[in-house]
């Protein structure tokens, strides 16, 4: 097991604390980690279904059923997409009634160059197809770039609807406007419609939640406390972990502790009134994917941790959230030597990565064995 701990960063009010802990004492957690299927090609995300077997999604515009096995098929019924630059299929959430609705939800890249945005298809699984299709959301305005698209949902515990959205790359300045969903966390009831207790109800930003985001692609739940983790890509630098609140401004691109790919500064401000500082930042960057919350059965040592793809470093971080006062960092998994593009908590408390590229993997963590 790789055991490096690294910097932990975390803003209080005034200060930013860097803490370099040691873990030399702490019990090390040994694992397996056991390929379950190669050859996917580019797959971006995956959710475990009630007989254990995985829906996953092909940033190319597939969706597949992988068995334990690692045999695949394919599900009819999808939607169309648009695949250019980093559009396609990203994420696949099902209901949280799934067992009795057998309804499924994916957010994909939907339009054509000139006019393109996050979407959110509702359909129901039947067998190998998804019937009743219908999509329920497209981010607007349009837009005419093949970037920054967000599209990371998460169901909170009242039944609503979390998507992430980002500001298309070339509109960074819309995270900052309320009546743009572009660079904002919408939220929206099962079906679509708005939620009546939204913060900005009653006009153009009514699905808005919280704004001023760049390309967030990962959100966590804690269930025990209800708080919603987001992450979300910096540009050189900057990679942010924040805890999302309704209503809150989250600062981009006003305050950033990232510089522009020029190496100019995007802003001189790294924090400013009303706009909320991360909980964890990351300069140089290192490029988050997929992040689950862990409370599962198989990892005990490590509840009250997020796990997150780090796709630069090729390696999964777990941050430990169990002190609030000393967030702990630690690199794992990067005997992979692979991209990590999604983390997953399967409902046997194993952990599940997706890694990125043409010959992506399925990879299940477990205890290893005596």
């Amino acid at each position: 097991m790789n055991a490096v701990l690294l910097q932990a960063t975390r803003w209080l009010p005034g200060i930013v604390l860097m803490a370099i802990v040691s873990m030399a004492s702490a019990q090390p957690v040994t694992y397996t980690l056991t390929t379950l299927a190669d050859k996917l090609d580019s797959p971006w995300s995956l959710v475990q279904l009630p007989d254990a077997s995985f829906l996953v999604t092909l940033r190319g515009g597939e969706l597949l059923r992988v068995a334990r096995d690692g045999s695949r098929t394919a599900i009819s019924g999808t939607p169309s997409t648009y695949v250019a630059g980093q559009g396609g299929f990203f994420d696949i959430v099902l209901h949280p009634d799934f067992a009795a609705n057998q309804t499924v939800y994916l957010s994909y890249a939907s339009g054509t160059p000139a006019a393109n945005g996050t979407a959110i298809t509702r359909a129901i699984l039947d067998g190998d197809s998804l019937r009743d299709a219908q999509q329920i959301l497209l981010v607007k305005p349009l837009k005419d770039t093949p970037q920054h698209y967000g599209g990371k949902m998460l169901f909170l515990p009242d039944g609503t609807l979390l998507l992430s959205t980002g500001e298309g790359f070339e509109y960074r300045e819309a995270a900052q406007d309320l009546d743009s969903e572009l660079g904002k966390v919408l939220r929206i009831n099962d079906d679509g419609s708005v939620p009546a207790d939204n913060p900005f109800t009653g006009g153009p930003g009514e699905r808005i939640w919280s704004y001023g985001h760049r390309n967030a692609q990962g959100f966590a739940l804690d269930p025990a406390s209800g708080t919603v983790y987001q992450h979300e890509h910096g540009p050189r630098g900057g990679d942010e972990i924040n805890v999302i609140s309704p209503g809150k401004n989250y600062g981009w691109p006003a305050i950033t502790d990232g510089v522009d790919y020029s190496g100019g500064h995007v802003s001189p401000f790294t924090a400013a009134a009303s706009m909320e500082r991360p909980l964890v930042f990351w300069v140089p960057s290192i490029a988050p994917s997929g992040m689950v919350w862990y409370d599962g059965a198989a990892f005990p040592q490590w509840h009250g941790s997020l796990f997150l793809g780090a796709l630069v470093d090729q390696e999964v971080r777990r941050i430990d959230l169990q002190d609030p006062d000393e967030l702990i960092q630690e690199s794992l998994f990067s005997e992979l030597d692979a991209r990590i593009r999604d983390v997953r908590m399967g409902q046997d408390g194993n952990l599940y990565l997706l890694t990125d590229g043409d010959d992506g993997k399925l990879v299940q963590v477990s205890p290893a064995g005596p």
